[in-house]
């Protein structure tokens, strides 16, 4: 997971492991065999996006600060969503 110093950059890679949660959450199967290591899967993608989140508040300007906050409110909504399940 490499750390940016370059605000769009790291805005940019934080954006993409968001995208990614949402990709992964879509492709959950509830009632499927895999279910267990989709859901681990998706551990490791929220907390990998949870990262790149903070990494890019770092170095963020406002508008993106106000973002990147966003990104993190939309994920807490997955996981909450996915603990009820």
């Amino acid at each position: 997971m490499p750390y940016h110093k370059n605000k769009q950059q790291a805005y940019q890679a934080a954006e993409q492991s968001v995208t990614d949660v949402q990709n992964t959450i879509h492709e959950l199967v509830l009632d499927g065999g895999s279910y267990g290591s989709q859901l681990a899967h998706l551990k490791n993608e929220v907390n990998e996006a949870y990262q790149q989140i903070e990494n890019a508040l770092e170095v963020a300007s406002d508008t993106q600060r106000a973002q990147l906050q966003q990104f993190k409110s939309d994920l807490s909504s997955i996981v909450n969503e996915v603990n009820e399940q």
